[in-house]
């Protein structure tokens, strides 16, 4: 795909990218992740894996080998030999609850999300200050996913989502918490008056403009990106519910490839391209955030704040991530 606007600077995964697989063992895009990027220290790393392995072997699974899948606010371990993904956080750190409730609705409608460790008890287990779920490990396959297939498995989400009755954020509390960031100088002291004004005028503006439409709103995966679409024997799973929320379907799909929302005459396009631009502002924000310890973030924070300043019609994020040195 050509970008729109060739001489904006984007970003991708760069060399130093840690191998960011939840449920798998292929090399994801997770630049755009919303919220803030903190690794677990290599200590509390390893602390965290114990800790799962303990948690597993309580709920009688055979664990004789681990392999550290992803290192960020939490832990994804890889469980041998009974092959089970552990997801680790610290206690008071995680919304495992909400996720084994979504995971447990969805399963129940058949939508194509990851899924709870078959025969494992579902709940939240404790161990040295961690916590750690459950989940099934998927072994994806190295196949093109068209914009359609993508499309569909996100329309069958969505539709197992309209019928789950959960409480959940709205995609506003998002924006808020990035604003928050933008007006405190202290979280992100390197960025200019001039920039910070941008970003702050962006969110507001797209945010009442998004209100102005009065769109119809139902639960969302909330960052339904490449990096959490598996694609596998059984077709496309999304993962990582922990950034569900409730709004428009088209705040979903800004996370999306532009093919995909271009697939769907049902969008309304205008819509989706202010959510476009929300989502670009969003992600600036966490990336100037001072605590945030994603690789190469720096880059990563200009190339995001260049998008919003070009302006609409907003960039997608692939096309971000298409011009990356």
């Amino acid at each position: 795909m050509t970008c729109r606007r060739t001489s904006r600077a984007g970003i991708r995964c760069a060399s130093r990218c840690t191998r960011l697989t939840p449920w798998a063992g292929s090399l994801i895009l997770m630049w755009w992740r919303s919220g803030g990027g903190k690794e677990m220290k290599a200590a509390d790393a390893l602390r965290a894996v114990g800790a799962g392995t303990s948690a597993a072997l309580s709920a009688g699974l055979k664990v004789d080998d681990t392999a550290v899948l992803q290192n960020s606010n939490k832990l994804a371990v890889r469980l041998l030999p009974c092959d089970v993904l552990a997801r680790v956080a610290s206690v008071g750190h995680h919304v495992f609850e909400f996720e084994i409730e979504l995971a447990r609705g969805l399963a129940a409608t058949g939508g194509p999300a990851a899924a709870l460790a078959p025969g494992v008890e579902p709940r939240v287990y404790e161990n040295d200050a961690f916590a750690v779920t459950f989940w099934t490990y998927y072994p994806t396959v190295a196949a093109p996913v068209s914009p359609s297939d993508y499309a569909d498995a996100l329309g069958r989400l969505h539709a197992g989502m309209r019928t789950l009755d959960v409480v959940s954020p709205h995609f506003t509390d998002r924006i808020a918490e990035a604003e928050v960031l933008l007006v405190s100088r202290d979280r992100t002291p390197t960025l200019t008056d001039a920039d910070r004004e941008l970003l702050v005028n962006t969110l507001r503006s797209l945010r009442q403009a998004i209100a102005d439409r009065h769109a119809v709103e139902q639960l969302l995966h909330g960052e339904p990106h490449p990096g959490n679409v598996l694609s596998t024997r059984d077709g496309l799973l999304f993962i990582d519910l922990e950034t569900c929320c409730r709004g428009p379907v088209e705040f979903d799909l800004a996370h999306t490839p532009e093919a995909v929302g271009a697939s769907l005459p049902s969008v309304h396009q205008d819509l989706l391209d202010d959510c476009r631009g929300l989502v670009l502002a969003m992600i600036a924000a966490w990336r100037w955030n001072a605590d945030d310890t994603f690789p190469n973030k720096e880059w990563a924070a200009r190339a995001f704040l260049e998008a919003v300043r070009g302006g609409p019609p907003w960039v997608t994020l692939d096309e971000v991530a298409i011009a990356a040195p």
